[in-house]
């Protein structure tokens, strides 16, 4: 039997070895001692992996056919949901040992791996069917990430709709691939590029694939599930949510939109424009409402996923290097807010915008990494979040869409708005009198929360860093 095919999945092959390792761990060490190692192993090894990533990048190949290809643009994308995936092991493990969760440890860092698994095959697919797989093998252990407190209902509502929503577009993604392979033949990318044409079958057949990938980015209309599953759920899997799972969809519709679907452009770039401008008005002012944190992120990560839209829809290496590291300026952002958002949860119990009250004057780290990564989400410089909406802005000034980029900075004016709401919260509103004093989070999310503060600040500063983004591959 030749394994070369198997060889080239490197990074797949890391994420297994990861897996069983962990498991038969888990397994063996329950209920004894050991099992206190568990969580510090599981970041090492994670973070190892990580770091091995980025230090070597690979090169292109594809096994099995073509029906998985890998790039130094696709392990790059797989090494930053990586990063995301790390950091939300670093944040998870103070709330999964509570004596109220009830629950297991060890089975939150496996299932997690299973999604990030999921994510990779979706990412390196050059076939529909590997495609879909992945995303199958990404949504169903997602689903028991938001129902982990099993014994809180929030958490089952959560799992709940999130599966429900979850089968449903995955119904609608394979009837759309039905039609795209009964007008083409093929299931392979590179062999559907030539046969596809503009005509009803090819074109509905797109708008059901698509249909499938916005419910996991939660671009308006199919963002209904996103506040109820982000506030029951685990902070941690919110976090992940918000983060790696809407980054690698957004990886997908890159690589397919441009690669398959390229001579359908004048198609699909008039609906994209109106659900890009549809998804970030609708996900600024619903934040505006919010009372409970997790509702607010899920707005704005709704909105989020807009201005992410503005670079996937430019096939040109701006929009492409845009979009990459406009991912990677999110992943530090948010997940620095929800490392803050972790602590005062864990200390309060409480996850409403209230519980921040004068958190500047209890504990004014905490604080001042919420701001830093709030105005980074809000785009003011020199942060790395205004870099990140330049770049995006700039790639679709490039392309001539002016409207598009007013209508964003617009936009941007308001989520400054709702953004400043949580600091004001910090720094101007009094705490209550039964308000916690000060908190104190474990070392792990404290080492997340300096790695993503940090982040944010330096790929902000950094010129190289979106210039390497930029060298890989284009």
């Amino acid at each position: 039997m030749d394994f070369s095919n198997f060889l080239v999945m490197r990074q797949e092959i890391g994420v297994i070895a990861l897996f069983v390792i962990l498991l038969i761990y888990d397994i063996f060490a329950a209920e004894t001692k050991a099992m206190r190692y568990f969580r510090p192993l599981a970041c090492i090894l994670t973070g190892a992996a990580t770091l091995l990533g980025f230090l070597f990048p690979g090169h292109e190949a594809e096994a099995f056919g073509g029906m998985y290809v890998t790039t130094p643009v696709t392990m790059l994308m797989k090494n930053i949901l990586m990063l995301g995936t790390f950091t939300v092991f670093l944040q998870a493990g103070e709330w999964l040992r509570k004596g109220d969760v009830l629950i297991r440890e060890g089975e939150f860092y496996t299932i997690t791996l299973s999604t990030l698994l999921g994510m990779f095959l979706m990412i390196s697919a050059g076939n529909f069917m590997l495609l879909y797989i992945g995303i199958e093998t990404a949504s169903l252990p997602a689903a028991c990430l938001a129902a982990y407190n099993k014994y809180k209902e929030k958490s089952a509502e959560a799992g709940a709709k999130y599966v429900l929503m979850a089968t449903l577009a995955s119904g609608v993604m394979m009837f759309g691939l039905s039609y795209l392979y009964g007008a083409t033949g093929s299931m392979y990318f590179d062999d559907m590029v030539p046969a596809l044409a503009v005509q009803p079958m090819t074109v509905l057949g797109f708008v059901f694939f698509f249909s499938g990938l916005a419910f996991k980015i939660s671009l308006v209309p199919f963002h209904f599930w996103a506040p109820d599953v982000y506030e029951g759920s685990p902070t941690a899997t919110t976090a992940y949510l918000s983060v790696v799972s809407k980054g690698a969809a957004c990886f997908v519709l890159l690589i397919t939109l441009h690669h398959v679907f390229g001579a359908m452009t004048d198609i699909w770039y008039p609906m994209m424009w109106v659900i890009s401008v549809l998804t970030i008005i609708v996900g600024n002012l619903f934040a505006i409402r919010q009372k409970d944190i997790k509702r607010f992120f899920a707005y704005s990560s709704v909105s989020q996923a807009g201005y992410i839209m503005l670079g996937v829809m430019q096939d040109s290496p701006a929009g492409l290097t845009a979009t990459i590291y406009y991912v990677l300026v999110y992943l530090f952002s948010n997940m620095a807010a929800f490392g803050v958002i972790t602590a005062v949860e864990n200390a309060t119990y409480r996850t409403d915008i209230a519980a921040f009250d004068g958190l500047s004057k209890s504990n004014p780290r905490l604080a001042l990494m919420m701001m830093i990564a709030l105005f980074s989400l809000g785009g003011i410089p020199p942060l790395a979040g205004f870099f990140s909406k330049f770049f995006i802005f700039a790639s679709a000034a490039e392309a001539g869409d002016y409207v598009l980029v007013f209508i964003a900075l617009i936009n941007t004016v308001v989520s400054l708005y709702y953004y400043l709401l949580i600091v004001k919260a910090m720094y101007i509103n009094q705490a209550a009198d039964d308000a916690v004093g000060r908190i104190r989070t474990d070392r792990y999310n404290m080492t997340s929360l300096i790695l993503c503060t940090a982040g944010t600040l330096i790929t902000g500063i950094a010129s190289c860093v979106y210039g390497y983004i930029g060298s890989v591959g284009f």
